[in-house]
This record gives C-alpha cells, structure tokens and sequence, in this order.
C-alpha cells in the first residue's frame, strides 16, 4: 500500500515538474535529440531537469556517503573507478572487481544497499539536494581544463549523433562554474576539489590523498604491498577502455531514448589534446571566458 501511494506522489511530482518545464525558456540541444531549458541560470535536457527536482524533494543523504560531482567529460568515469576500488579494495581483487563486468558509470547505481556509500552526480553545486548539504556527508568535485572538455564533449556529442543518424552542430564556447571551489574553501573538510591534470600528473599521489579524505587511508603495510599503485593500474585508461565491457556493452540499457554505446565514453583521456583540434582564436576566446568568470575566485584552470 505504501508503495503505491509513493508512485502515485511521484507520479504527480513528475507530472507538474514536466509541465513547469515546458513553461521554461527553450534551446538548441547542441546535437543531441530533443530541445533544453534554462532554469535558474543553466541549459538541461527534460529527464536530467526532471531528476534534479525530483532529487531536491526525495533524496535523502547519509552522513556517511561520498558523492562524486562532475561537470560532464571532466574525469567522472576514472574518478569513479578509483573510489570505487579505494573502498571495495578489501571486497574484490583484479579478478573480481565489477568493474570487469560493468563500466564504472553502473558499479555506482547498485551498491549503496550494500554499504558502499559511493553516489554520483552532474548536478551543479546550486542544485544539490539541501540534504546533502545539512547531513554533513563529503563530496569530491573533478574539474578540468575548459578547452579539453569541451573538446571531448563535443566529441561524444558528435558520436553519438553518428550513432542515432543525425547531424552534430558545430563547436561552440562552454561555461563552467566556480561553486564547489568556492565551497571546498569553505569546508576543505567536506569538499575535496580535484584537477584532472593533477590527477593525471600523480596519480599514486593523489589516489592517497582522495582515500584520506574519504576515510578509507591506504595502510603502511598496503602501500609497501603497492596497493594503490595496483588500483591505478587497474583503472588506468589503457586497462579500462580495453575490458570488453566497455568496448562492446551498451550504457542506460533499459532507456530507449537514453541508450548509449559504452566505448563512446572512453577517448583519449589525455591532458592538452585540444591543441589538436581548437585553433589559436577559439582557444583564446575560451580562455578569455573562463578567466572572466573565475578570474575573482583564486582559482587558475
């Protein structure tokens, strides 16, 4: 009985989130099927904006959960993978890792009834649900270079177009936000604001400081036994791009409209690659926005 009277809310949540977004000022989907609204400032497709409000009313957050928080194309799948291992590293092995068998994207959307308190999210810092932020639990936030995100975003933009036979839009400028760096300096203990060229320079180095944060520090004894030099292996691009998984299986199976080919998430993953396909005036002007709009937090990107 309780649970019918739950999908009956939900159902009527969801119905009057759709028709308030449909009242919302309407965009270029900038390739992918369908249109995108601005509320409150940003551009999102209907079912991300639907899940965001509906999150905002249900969501309930643990004290103990660590959520990922990523802009798109930043780093989300690798950073996945590391925590991941981090804190199942005494569960699993190399061989039996669900990560041979899932991309890092799905090992997150079964486990938390499992004791792992390990969630993701895209939303921006604005639109965390209040629970998140009143239950004290800690959150990691990735950022990347703009120039290489945007490059890669408009490279899955325009296979995943070549995937449904429709035509991907030109290269256009990006906008990225200050919020979580301006909340990782004011709770430096509930925030951890990661760069993925960091990242990527060191990433033993980093993996050490990320499992502190987390609460699940790497052991005097582990780190002689190369345990963390073991997980980046593991979840090195090279290593996780090859699985067959994420060669061959498909992403948001059950989603018709939502599908997607896993390999289309794995690219190169190399730092400064959009030297090879922004030229010197396109490059400027994105960084001329950025340092417009970060250039008052004391943040260099």
């Amino acid at each position: 009985m309780e649970s019918h009277i739950e999908k009956q809310d939900g159902d009527v949540l969801q119905k009057s989130f759709k028709d308030m977004i449909s009242t919302l000022p309407k965009g270029n989907s900038w390739g992918f099927l369908g249109d995108v609204y601005q509320y409150q400032g940003f551009w999102f497709s209907p079912p991300f904006l639907q899940g965001a409000l509906l999150a905002q009313q249900q969501f309930q957050a643990q004290p103990t959960d660590i959520i990922l928080c990523s802009s798109p194309r930043t780093g989300a799948a690798w950073l996945k993978s590391l925590t991941f291992s981090t804190i199942t590293r005494t569960t699993y092995d190399d061989s039996t890792t669900p990560l041979l068998s899932k991309m890092p994207h799905d090992v997150f959307s079964t486990n938390r009834h499992l004791g792992i308190p390990l969630l993701a999210t895209h939303l921006p810092y604005s639109f965390l649900p209040r629970s998140i932020i009143d239950s004290g639990c800690k959150l990691i936030y990735i950022c990347r270079d703009p120039k290489d995100t945007f490059v890669s975003l408009y490279h899955i933009v325009a296979r995943y177009n070549k995937s449904q036979n429709t035509q991907p839009s030109q290269l256009d400028e990006a906008r990225f936000k200050k919020a979580y760096w301006k909340a990782s300096l004011e709770r430096p203990d509930k925030l951890m604001f990661l760069k993925y060229e960091d990242l990527a320079e060191d990433t033993v180095l980093y993996l050490k400081k990320i499992a502190e944060f987390m609460g699940y520090p790497f052991s005097s004894e582990e780190q002689q036994q190369n345990v963390p030099e073991n997980i980046v292996k593991m979840c090195s691009f090279d290593n996780l791009s090859g699985l067959e998984v994420n060669k061959t299986g498909r992403h948001r199976e059950g989603y018709e409209n939502l599908r997607i080919e896993n390999n289309i998430f794995f690219r190169k993953g190399k730092p400064g690659d959009w030297k090879n396909y922004l030229t010197t005036e396109m490059a400027q002007r994105l960084d001329q926005r950025t340092m417009q709009k970060w250039s008052s937090s004391g943040l260099s990107l």
